[in-house]
């Protein structure tokens, strides 16, 4: 056989091996989608889609969602799920700006400073998440029964905080760099999404905190035997998901300087949904925070491309419910293969 085809075959099964290497990956594969998906949506509309304006609204437009999203990555690594963070971001939107303004009439003529209403609203979205960490790790109950019961009692509380569902307008000026300020020409809330998906990766990967997350949602019995204090865990999941939401919240009233009951509307599911389009385990214990960035960008791009394309919200959510049927029919093919 001459050299030439002995190299050609040689390099053909090298090139073969490694391409299967990187598409067994199942974040190269979400790579991919997220590249399908967007020069589809470039075609279809022209070249509007690739504008560095719309790449710019897409990130914008996913910083929320994606800070939501890596809080509820802990709980659901972890075997649990949060149905209450769109309820509590509410409560905290709600919250934060009766802190601020002191409207409707509860703080008398002014609000309180804008650091002391934000530490605040950080802390007491902590604690709401605490709230459904305790019920889910000391008194064993179902996640889903107690973050529905959680989330209709944010709700609830955010109607009554805004006097019955009235718009809070007037909000401090200073506020508004938090949603709509730049920094070196990238959105405010862009950072602060690239940082708590870094904070997350981190946690994660290189702590004894986040492997022990890994642990627990992989097999609780075991992660127990082995040491791990697994209903400290599943406090905890919760408390990072709770103020992921409140940080959501914040961002949301600084946006556009106001709060009602609106905001927010749906953040729950779509949470749920980049996570597990982005290749988290509905089970537990697998997983990535890389995985989750890709999934939360798949979805922004999917809703700017329904938006751009003027589809009706009805459509809307007949696509993303579809991306979770098909994610989660995935990953239970996956692990029973």
């Amino acid at each position: 056989m001459p050299d030439n085809q002995q190299d050609e075959r040689v390099f053909s099964s090298t090139l073969r091996k490694y391409s299967l290497r990187v598409l067994r990956h199942e974040n190269s594969i979400l790579v991919i989608v997220l590249i399908a998906l967007m020069g589809a949506l470039s075609a279809i509309t022209g070249g509007v889609f690739f504008s560095a304006i719309n790449m710019r609204n897409i990130l914008l437009q996913s910083s929320i969602l994606g800070v939501a999203a890596v809080g509820q990555t802990f709980v659901i690594l972890s075997a649990g799920i949060d149905l209450s963070v769109g309820g509590v971001g509410q409560m905290m939107a709600i919250l934060g700006a009766v802190l601020l303004t002191g409207e409707p009439g509860y703080l008398g003529n002014g609000g309180i400073p804008l650091a002391a209403g934000i530490i605040i609203v950080l802390l007491a979205g902590a604690g709401m998440g605490s709230s459904n960490g305790a019920l889910v790790s000391r008194l064993n109950l179902s996640p889903l029964i107690v973050t529905l019961g959680i989330w209709q009692f944010a709700k609830g509380a955010a109607f009554q905080f805004s006097k019955e569902g009235e718009t809070i307008h007037d909000l401090p000026r200073s506020l508004s760099f938090l949603g709509q300020g730049n920094i070196a020409g990238v959105p405010v809330p862009s950072i602060l999404f690239i940082v708590a998906i870094v904070i997350g990766f981190i946690v994660l990967n290189y702590t004894r905190f986040g492997r022990s997350v890994y642990t627990v949602g992989g097999n609780e019995v075991s992660a127990w035997l082995s040491g791990i204090k697994t209903k400290n865990i599943r406090f905890w999941v919760y408390v990072i998901s709770g103020f992921c939401a409140a940080i959501g919240g914040l961002i949301q009233i600084s946006r556009i300087m106001g709060a009602n009951v609106a905001v927010l509307y749906g953040l729950e599911l779509d949470s749920i949904a980049a996570v597990v389009i982005g290749g988290v385990s509905i089970f537990g214990g697998k997983g990535s925070m890389i995985g989750v960035l890709i999934g939360v960008l798949i979805l922004g791009v999917i809703n700017n491309g329904m938006n751009l394309m003027g589809l009706n919200p009805q459509m809307k959510l007949l696509v993303r419910g579809g991306l979770i049927l098909a994610a989660v029919a995935i990953d239970a093919l996956r692990r029973r293969r």
